[in-house]
């Protein structure tokens, strides 16, 4: 008798344990299920053709961030640099003219003679090439950037007119060594070469001037890109403007040489906000 009552306990506890383990969810049902990339890709592109930038730009966002190992990230990275551009250049105001192309001209001759920049003409126009034909009538958007650099807040915000554009985390130098005042970009540069102490450094791993180069009328002195994003926002540059790179690349399509920039303390928090 007391053998069956302890054979009764046994296997009252053995059921209880399977159940309470049949409750439990596997690993495979606790994982959270992503969706698949190649469809939030999908809807990325419908919601572009559907012109909601804001909600194809949250998506491409989503999956750079969620899928670190997608085979199509440098695709949709560029794209969602691409469309970051056209966010930032949608709202510019008049003025524009209508441009017929002569013959022997180029969109960099076009460019030139409006004081703007290729990639802007391209996407005023919804060009995907550089190539133009004789006749073809382009919107030229003529009006003229500045910006204004605040060392205080480490920020570079770009203005038309008094419309403020953009603005972007910088940093400016340490101990105080960007200089002060108002200089203009003359010369630009794609993954530009660093020569520094007697050496030249290719555009790479160890070019501290990151993607692009827009330098200023004062020798050594512009803005460019980064090997060191973390300490974006921060003064610790030898005196240069440092920016991400994928703002500076931004920056550097639609600035064109000649823009006016002026390197102030604690004014651009103000200036901005006049038109806020």
């Amino acid at each position: 008798m007391q053998k069956k009552i302890i054979l009764g306990v046994i296997l009252v506890v053995v059921l209880a344990g399977r159940s309470s383990f049949a409750k439990d969810p596997s690993p495979a049902q606790t994982a959270v299920s992503l969706p698949d990339p190649r469809d939030l890709y999908h809807e990325a592109v419908m919601a572009r053709e559907k012109n909601d930038l804001l909600k194809a730009r949250e998506i491409y966002t989503q999956i750079l961030k969620d899928y670190p190992e997608f085979k199509d990230r440098e695709m949709i990275a560029q794209e969602l640099r691409d469309m970051n551009l056209d966010l930032t250049v949608a709202n510019l105001k008049d003025p524009v003219i209508v441009h017929e192309v002569a013959d022997g001209e180029t969109l960099g001759k076009i460019a030139k003679k409006y004081g703007t920049t290729i990639d802007l003409i391209k996407r005023e126009n919804g060009l995907s090439s550089n190539i133009i034909q004789v006749g073809k009538k382009l919107t030229i958007w003529t009006g003229s950037f500045s910006i204004l650099i605040d060392k205080t807040d480490n920020t570079l915000t770009v203005k038309s007119g008094e419309q403020v554009v953009k603005i972007y985390p910088v940093s400016t130098g340490k101990e105080d060594s960007t200089p002060e005042g108002e200089f203009t970009i003359t010369t630009k540069m794609e993954n530009p070469v660093w020569f520094h102490k007697g050496e030249i450094v290719p555009p790479g791993e160890e070019n501290f001037l990151g993607t692009r180069w827009l330098g200023f009328n004062l020798p050594q002195y512009g803005i460019h890109g980064t090997l060191a994003p973390q300490f974006i926002g921060q003064s610790v540059s030898h005196g240069c403007i440092r920016m991400n790179n994928e703002d500076v690349e931004e920056l550097f399509a639609y600035i064109p040489e000649g823009t006016k920039v002026q390197i102030v303390k604690g004014l651009a928090k103000e200036l901005s906000k006049e038109k806020e």
